[in-house]
């Protein structure tokens, strides 16, 4: 099974087992970069995806809280050739598949095809690059699709019609829906619209639709839940961890 099929399998067995499946979100080598291998691992006992935050110096799609995450990671000297290293040496690997999600900038410095070999190397599956217009993808897609690794495109509420069905054919692992016009950790997401928008994207991907940005209760999860197989956790798990919370019990509520 290729890397990316991977990240679709989990997402798609939860659902087998008559559950939401939970990506969970975390920033690579925040709080504490010297557990950042054991919280890896502990997150991807209770998830069923891993979402890994490249720390980068403008995180534009991010509200505060990983703002504040990604600097106190890049004060501690966290990179991204640090990150695929450290999973790189993890053992046992992490139980669940594992993404990256990066700004561009990062991705570019290393190179696109030493990005796809060192990202093989480590076990991780793919990336996400919300700063990346579907447009301007080719070059890095090219790469990773070489290697089997996913490359897992955004869209939101405001993305015409049209161009959901362009990221929805374009994306592999699985199509992330953002709940709302804005940055991540902000507005609640809920609401009979949003419920609306995520059918109509789900109705056009081939692969499993994860819903992200603004969920923070297990009521949300399971009112998304309804709708796609998938749901995003990301601020409210960084705040959980500064809190000095175990991830696993943090996520286990989720589910209850």
């Amino acid at each position: 099974m290729k890397p990316h099929e991977q990240v679709s399998a989990a997402i798609r067995a939860a659902g087998e087992e008559g559950r939401t499946a939970l990506v969970a979100f975390i920033t690579a080598g925040y709080p504490d970069k010297n557990a950042f291998c054991q919280t890896l691992a502990e997150v991807a006992q209770a998830a069923d995806v891993v979402e890994v935050g490249v720390p980068f110096s403008d995180p534009m799609a991010d509200g505060l809280t990983i703002q504040r995450a990604s600097r106190g990671a890049i004060e501690q000297g966290v990179t991204l050739s640090w990150i695929l290293g450290e999973i790189e040496a993890m053992a046992p690997k992490p139980a669940a598949p594992v993404v990256l999600m990066s700004y561009l900038n990062p991705l570019l410095a290393m190179g696109y095809q030493r990005l796809a070999e060192r990202a093989v190397a480590a076990g991780v599956a793919g990336f996400i690059v919300p700063d990346l217009p579907l447009d301007e993808s080719e070059p890095l897609d090219e790469a990773l699709a070489a290697r089997g690794l996913a490359l897992i495109h955004l869209v939101s509420p405001v993305t015409p019609p049209a161009r959901v069905a362009a990221a929805a054919q374009a994306t592999r692992g699985f199509l992330y829906a953002v709940n709302i016009t804005g940055i991540t950790g902000g507005a609640k997401a809920a609401g009979e619209g949003l419920k609306d928008y995520l059918a109509g994207v789900a109705a056009q991907s081939p692969v499993p639709v994860c819903a992200g940005f603004g969920v923070r209760s297990a009521a949300q999860v399971r009112e998304l839940g309804q709708v796609v197989p998938g749901v995003i956790v990301g601020s409210a798990l960084v705040e959980a961890l500064e809190r000095g919370e175990a991830p696993g019990e943090f996520l286990g509520a989720l589910r209850s």
